[in-house]
């Protein structure tokens, strides 16, 4: 097919040099598949080599703590990835007896695993004929053909599917997909796209009724709620409180410095009179707002982010359950979600210099 034969001499000439492409390990393969999800390249080349040295075999993986996993993941977000990730190298223990799947059929089984992931594990370790689709190859289908269902409907999926499918260079399966994610993700940009010079400008029904701008269409998602984190640093000597959340919220089980959550955003005057607040803090405790307000963004969440200083350490009535303090050096060691992780980075040197108070 001609498609995909000029595809695949584009990669050849300008495909990217990653270093999981050149293995045919399906562990390290799924490593990199899922690290990648919702992730830049270049974000998630140090984290693929991290847990490569850490976990160089699936056993490995499987064997570790999940706050040791946690912690390697940091920075990355969806940290549900990660927790998958770890029960899936036990699966591969208990059910494939260590041995990393290689083909769909059993891939998919496993958790965190979807369609798109099990495809490229399956073609790109044991070259099966299973086209993968992720957001390159949705965008390059799109523009080509001049598809207008939306991406994330049922028809389209199904639409991209079959097509996608059908365009598979049946021989070549694992070089073709790759080709197809590197041609969206270096040529055919979300932005501003590289037309002038790209292989198909003249077959590509986008770039001839000009509706580059336009394809691939997508249905519109909900709304986010926002949500507003008051956080409260409390010193004492040379440990910090720090608080580990539980369950069914964002973030489980991952670490950050006591919190109260109000309905909405909350001057520090009307804060200190919060019924949360008054509960766990003396009437007179001293606060010293660090930065400017900080907003996060989750999935269907803002988080809008306030950080405080406790003057004195006395000035902390009673503890939830799920607050301890640990000493300052081992704080590093403790997974932490992205909002924490950053705001320490920023200001180690502002708590550090309390501590010496």
């Amino acid at each position: 097919m001609l498609f995909a034969v000029k595809l695949m001499n584009w990669y050849r000439e300008k495909g990217r040099d990653l270093p999981w492409r050149t293995t045919h390990n399906a562990y390290i393969i799924w490593l990199s598949e899922i690290i990648l999800q919702q992730t830049r390249v270049e974000q998630g080349r140090p984290y693929f080599h991290r847990f490569v040295e850490a976990f160089p075999i699936v056993t490995k993986f499987a064997e570790a703590n999940e706050e040791d996993i946690l912690r390697l993941w940091q920075g990355l977000g969806y940290y549900s990835r990660a927790r998958n990730m770890h029960k899936a190298a036990k699966m591969v223990v208990d059910d494939f007896q260590g041995v990393f799947p290689n083909t769909y059929e059993k891939a998919i089984r496993l958790p965190g695993v979807g369609e798109y992931t099990a495809a490229a594990i399956a073609s790109f370790s044991a070259n099966e004929a299973r086209a993968v689709v992720d957001g390159n190859v949705y965008r390059v289908l799109a523009r080509y053909f001049g598809i207008k269902e939306p991406i994330n409907s049922v028809q389209g999926k199904k639409i991209f599917a079959q097509i996608a499918e059908e365009m598979l260079d049946k021989e070549s399966p694992g070089i073709y997909n790759q080709a197809i994610m590197d041609f969206g993700a270096l040529q055919c940009k979300p932005k501003n796209p590289l037309c002038a010079d790209c292989i198909f400008r003249v077959e590509c029904v986008a770039f001839q009724e000009k509706l580059i701008d336009v394809l691939p269409a997508k249905l519109k998602g909900k709304g986010s709620r926002n949500r507003y984190f008051h956080y409260f640093i409390v010193i004492e000597g040379d440990r910090i409180l720090m608080s580990k959340r539980g369950q069914g919220d964002v973030w489980t089980n991952l670490y950050e410095f006591p919190m109260i959550e109000t309905a909405e955003d909350m001057p520090m005057p009307d804060l200190t009179v919060h019924a949360d607040f008054v509960q766990y803090f003396e009437e007179d405790v001293v606060l010293t707002a660090v930065g400017k307000q900080v907003k996060h963004v989750l999935s269907h969440q803002n988080i809008y982010a306030r950080f405080y200083i406790v003057g004195d350490s006395n000035a902390l009535k009673k503890k939830k359950k799920d607050w301890n303090y640990y000493y300052y050096e081992k704080i590093d060691k403790l997974a932490k979600h992205k909002l924490i992780f950053s705001f320490l980075e920023k200001n180690v040197h502002l708590i550090a210099g309390k501590q010496l108070e």
